[in-house]
């Protein structure tokens, strides 16, 4: 009987808490309408939460329009614990601490190539107790931690099945982890994790369905449905980069720009737009780059500045990968019917060339026009999207 009471308290107290989180600054008696709560027990509730540090009362309200005594607000302690989230990318390692409201606290990254042999976990654990001794925070304080990585992850079991670019095949993550972290991590695709970091604190807030599209070098997609990160039956699910945009082209001699790469991703991700650059830039030996060209591949960058400048064969080359790109997303839309499309990744730093068009094709043709809107947390999405995972993952009051 103590067992079922129990359940029903936590049940409770976390509604409390969360409806705190959510509207605060709030009274007790504005929480017991929204959490649909008696009074007596909303008051209980709120004087536990209290003395547990994870909600203090400040101020006071508005008076009522009958007047009388103002009623005191409550406000959620962000500063109760800590979660810290890492993002692992081919290029560099980004690791963040950040409070229960996703505020940074405190924020380190390192060149992945330097620790590939060495262990990268093993330096992001030094690099988390410098950032924890720097910032004075008590471990004791540090719920955990959530993890993005650039492969297909088995997020239940912990193990990494491939990422190509950190030579991991089948690595058991979670196990490792062990080794090195106290408190506990849960790990996930790096673009799934982007996605409910957009979701949390991003432009999908308020979102249950969402469809987050990174284009970098290659173009992977986080998929929300029904506020639940779909991750398909092998943990394969949002590869957009696949996706085939050119039947002709498909059939003739197509090959992907680099091994195990997609169609999509071959004509619009950012070594593509370096590639096809190169190649226009070459055949006009009038061109101003035509030197450099010929010394080395142009990176995908290339093209936008050159875009900017006005350089019609940079155009050219970028019109026709943000017509494959947006082709690709008519695809996705038309199935997943999101409320809203985050656009984020490399190539996505020169939106203002990118949005417009993107917006102009796609709602062209899509049976209900949907919003495309550009990843509000940039740079941070990845290590702050750890930090939703390991929220939503880990059971604790806090779950989100």
């Amino acid at each position: 009987m103590s067992k079922t009471k129990m359940t029903v308290k936590q049940k409770n107290k976390k509604k409390v808490l969360n409806c705190i989180r959510d509207h605060s600054p709030i009274s007790r008696a504005e929480i017991a309408v929204k959490a649909r709560i008696s009074k007596p027990t909303v008051s209980m509730l709120v004087d536990d939460l209290i003395q547990e540090k994870l909600i203090f009362e400040k101020g006071i309200g508005e008076s009522s329009s009958q007047g009388g005594r103002r009623p005191i607000q409550l406000y959620f302690n962000e500063k109760a614990f800590f979660i810290i989230g890492t993002d692992i990318g081919g290029t560099k390692v980004k690791t963040t601490i950040c409070d229960l409201g996703g505020n940074i606290v405190a924020s380190c990254s390192f060149k992945t190539v330097q620790y590939l042999k060495s262990g990268l976990l093993k330096q992001i654990a030094k690099e988390i107790d410098a950032m924890i001794d720097k910032n004075s925070i008590d471990r004791s304080k540090i719920l955990g931690m959530g993890a993005g990585v650039p492969g297909i992850t088995e997020t239940n079991r912990g193990i990494v099945v491939e990422a190509p670019s950190l030579n991991w095949i089948r690595y058991p993550f979670i196990q490792e982890a062990k080794q090195f972290f106290t408190f506990p991590v849960y790990v996930d695709n790096d673009v799934n994790v982007a996605a409910l970091g957009e979701q949390w604190l991003g432009n999908a807030r308020n979102k249950r369905n969402v469809l987050f599209i990174a284009v970098g070098t290659g173009i992977g997609s986080g998929i929300i449905i029904h506020n639940q990160l779909y991750r398909g039956s092998t943990y394969a699910a949002g590869e957009l980069g696949y996706m085939v945009t050119d039947k002709n082209e498909m059939k003739g001699d197509f090959t992907p720009v680099f091994h195990r790469y997609g169609y999509l991703e071959s004509v619009a991700g950012g070594k593509a737009i370096g590639a096809r650059l190169t190649k226009a830039v070459l055949e006009d030996p009038e061109h101003p780059l035509y030197a450099e060209a010929m010394e080395s591949e142009l990176p995908g960058e290339m093209a936008f500045k050159l875009a900017k400048t006005g350089d019609k064969t940079a155009m050219a080359v970028l019109a026709e990968a943000i017509q494959h790109l947006a082709y690709g997303i008519i695809n996705a839309a038309s199935l997943l019917n999101p409320e809203v499309i985050i656009l984020g990744g490399g190539v996505l730093k020169s939106a203002d060339l990118l949005l417009p068009k993107l917006t102009e094709i796609v709602n062209q043709y899509l049976p209900s026009s949907v919003e495309l809107k550009i990843s509000q947390l940039g740079d941070h999405a990845g290590a702050l999207g750890a930090v939703s995972l390991f929220l939503r993952e880990h059971e604790t009051i806090f779950k989100i």
